[in-house]
């Protein structure tokens, strides 16, 4: 990430429709040259935003700038801004060259500067030798190519893209993870990219927002929202957590306040081995879901919760698999995340003399 000056400022951002707010106050910075994500279930908020950075909704307040100039009431197409939708929305009639090369055609750009610059984007995402064909003739991950290719060609400040990922099966989105990843590295831009899925918005950002109701919930590198977060929202969103009301926390932690664990910080033997840890609890194995690369295991615990155990299957392992035997689990006090502080005990007050 690159240079003082944010890409995109947004400086309590509002957007309501009636009597709702679907975006609520969003003050956020985005570097120039980051891979930045908006992560949040549908209706948080995320896709409202893109829209307003983009220009195709006016915010009921607040303001937009882009690389310092404020943009606010600008028309998108005066916005040094380019956006790639889910669908993709190419011409069929139009060949993959003729595709790319639409926005310098719109721009002025001479014919033969044109489709230099459209070969040499078709080249930068490894499709140099599908410029006769249609729209049609290509497969999914192939026409999502096209799109990012006619996107960058004009060379926007800022790219947005509109969940472009999720028309694709999960092999394909996975490798067009990989590929969009490398694509914004080379090019060195703006990337903003908005999701439902956790998994994508790990792999792919230097950092995410987290929305929910209107709102950014946490916001930091992945690593900070996964292992760290700041909520029960984002630590249930994220992933998978074991999460622990106040109730629980007294019983199982000896700490007041909501609190959560990861699956795989979590080990599990059973009852007649011994664990190695700062937390340990009992209870009865009560599922087992192989899962591939992982098993995950479902304990019912003494003290009255269900705590999701996730175990490598590797070398390591031991194995438990007969449901209905009895367990202990066990964690360290370093992998406990703290979601929220218990309220403060109200003031007694002396009674006036």
């Amino acid at each position: 990430m690159t240079g003082a000056q944010p890409a995109i400022r947004l400086t309590g951002l509002t957007k309501s429709f009636g009597n709702v707010n679907a975006v609520d106050g969003v003050d956020l910075d985005i570097v120039e040259g980051e891979f930045f994500s908006m992560l949040g279930p549908s209706g948080s908020g995320k896709t409202t935003v893109l829209r307003l950075i983009a220009g195709f909704e006016k915010p009921t307040s607040g303001t937009i700038s882009l690389l310092g100039q404020d943009v606010t009431d600008r028309a998108p197409f005066d916005r040094d801004v380019n956006t790639v939708f889910q669908d993709y929305a190419l011409f069929p009639h139009m060949s993959v060259l003729d595709n790319v090369a639409y926005g310098l055609r719109v721009r002025g750009v001479s014919k033969r500067a044109r489709y230099e610059q459209a070969r040499q984007a078709l080249d930068t995402v490894r499709l140099g030798s599908f410029v006769d064909r249609k729209p049609s003739q290509l497969s999914g991950g192939q026409r999502q190519r096209v799109a990012l290719a006619r996107a960058t060609v004009v060379q926007p400040k800022v790219l947005l893209l509109d969940e472009p990922l999720g028309a694709l099966d999960l092999k394909l989105r996975e490798q067009m993870q990989v590929e969009l990843k490398e694509l914004q590295r080379n090019l060195g831009i703006t990337f903003i990219f908005v999701t439902h899925d956790q998994q994508e918005a790990l792999t792919l950002s230097d950092r995410i927002a987290v929305f929910n109701e209107g709102k950014i919930e946490q916001l930091g590198t992945p690593a900070e929202i996964y292992e760290r977060p700041s909520s029960p929202f984002v630590a249930a969103f994220v992933g998978t957590s074991n999460i622990f009301d106040d109730t629980v926390s007294h019983a199982l932690l000896g700490r007041a306040g909501t609190h959560s664990v990861r699956p795989e910080k979590v080990s599990v033997t059973t009852e007649n081995r011994p664990l190695a840890a700062d937390c340990t609890a009992a209870g009865t194995l009560a599922e087992v879901i192989y899962v591939g690369s992982s098993t995950q295991l479902i304990v019912d615990l003494d003290a009255g919760t269900r705590v999701v155990v996730l175990e490598q299957n590797d070398a390591h392992r031991v194995a438990t698999t007969e449901r209905g035997v009895r367990v202990t689990i066990g964690w360290n006090n370093s992998d406990i995340v703290t979601l929220s502080a218990p309220a403060p005990a109200p003031a007694i007050l002396a009674p006036h003399p």
